[in-house]
């Protein structure tokens, strides 16, 4: 495996010849099985070097750890191009052809207009309307959860509060759910993760067969929703006039999946961190038990630092351009690496540290900024908020029992389960 660093002129690249076994090298799938701590100490290795790192055997990636070179590539789309694809590997075109393109996946001209007909259709009445709903559904969660007193939290609460409050947003069929949830997790449960040959063989199947699925629901309710509109968001997306555009079926369905598997597993793996941390971290816990109003805020914001739930992101190079001490030239690959970035000693005092009053905390959670910063933050937001007000103040020493199942996955910072308890009023 070979690895080259970059040094002194920023114009050259001084090649090293094969790596050492021991440097840090996020291409390699045994690097992702390393416990996190040990991960986090190669990242913070990878910033000490003077300009990005090629990681892999050519062509492979330059790895982007620090948190400058993060937030710059993040808003340098010309330079930087989230197209054809920024996850590993890059979308199919056929698959792009059948089942429509992500706005993840977009540049300049098009994702712009895709994007502000969505954020149109979010009016001030469809937000007053979610924010009321997460209030709502974040009750009827902890309301189950005193009543059935589950031993998993990610599957009785962490899951169910990004998902109901996103399927009542979108005006999905409670009928449709139940199936939707399993297709989520058929499409999103080996992303990143190294798996076998005979799994490498069935995956694909599996999750374009969700994807298929989930095009199917929404096509049948944007027929619906064209015909008689409510006050949902398909019914704004698909009867929008933003320069005489609204979304077609394929769009709203690419939308959707993207909505799914992004909010949802997004926001559930944050809400599951969150418990582990506040349980870990009882002073923390007590500040944010004593006055929520005051610091719910910054623990929400801390959680999503300290966890980051989507480890990375690619780009392709567009131009011929600098960053970080390297020229990098068109067709190159670069990973905007997330985890690493929130742990920048340049950024974050004792970055290690979970700080609820930690201010401020410019972390990249949602992304570095740019057209492509997240749609769904505020909303995440909002939910964690909503379940963690409800479940601290009415379960009594709720706690995580045990560390969480993580998953040795590359792109997100996934809990696989979560045992807790908690005691009843």
């Amino acid at each position: 495996m070979e690895v080259a660093v970059v040094t002194g002129n920023p114009g050259r690249s001084a090649a090293r010849p094969a790596a050492h076994p021991s440097d840090p090298d996020p291409s390699d799938p045994s690097f992702w099985r390393l416990p996190r701590p040990a991960r986090l100490a190669a990242f913070a290795e990878l910033r000490r070097r003077d300009a990005p790192v090629l990681c892999g055997q050519r062509p492979g990636f330059y790895a982007l750890v620090r948190h400058a070179d993060v937030t710059q590539a993040s808003r340098r789309p010309r330079d930087f191009a989230s197209a054809p694809g920024v996850t590993t590997p890059e979308p199919a075109g056929w698959a792009k052809a059948v089942f429509g393109n992500s706005m993840v996946n977009m540049d300049g001209a098009e994702h712009a207009g895709l994007r502000r007909i969505v954020a149109r259709s979010f009016t001030p009445r469809l937000l007053a309307a979610a924010e009321e709903n997460v209030r709502e559904v974040a009750r009827r969660i902890v309301d189950e959860m005193l009543e059935r007193r589950p031993e998993d939290f990610v599957p009785s609460v962490a899951s169910r509060m990004p998902f109901e409050v996103i399927c009542d947003l979108m005006g999905v069929p409670d009928d449709d759910r139940a199936e939707i949830g399993a297709r989520i997790d058929a499409a999103s449960e080996n992303v990143g993760v190294e798996r076998g040959l005979r799994h490498r063989l069935r995956m694909p199947g599996r999750g374009l067969r969700a994807l298929a699925h989930m095009q199917l629901v929404m096509a049948r309710l944007a027929r619906e929703r064209r015909r008689s509109p409510r006050g949902d968001l398909v019914s704004a997306l698909v009867c929008a006039d933003v320069d005489g555009q609204a979304l077609n079926s394929r769009q709203l369905g690419a939308f959707f999946s993207l909505l799914l598997v992004a909010g949802v597993e997004t926001t559930r793996n944050a809400i599951a961190h969150g418990l582990t941390l506040l349980s870990e971290h009882p002073d923390q816990r007590a500040l944010l038990e004593a006055d929520f109003d005051t610091y719910a805020d910054g623990a929400v914001e801390e959680i999503v630092r300290h966890s980051t739930p989507i480890i990375q992101f690619r780009r392709t190079v567009a131009t011929e351009c600098e960053l970080g001490g390297h020229v990098f030239r068109p067709g190159e690959k670069v990973v905007l690496f997330y985890a690493s970035a929130n742990r920048d000693e340049a950024v974050f005092e004792d970055p290690d540290v979970f700080d609820i009053t930690r201010d401020p905390n410019p972390h990249l959670g949602y992304g570095g900024g740019g057209p492509h910063h997240c749609l769904g933050a505020h909303l995440a937001r909002q939910e964690m908020k909503a379940l963690f007000r409800e479940l601290l103040s009415r379960s009594g020493d709720l706690r995580a029992v045990g560390p969480p199942d993580l998953v040795d996955s590359s792109f997100d910072n996934r809990v696989r389960s979560l045992r807790f308890a908690f005691k009843a009023p």
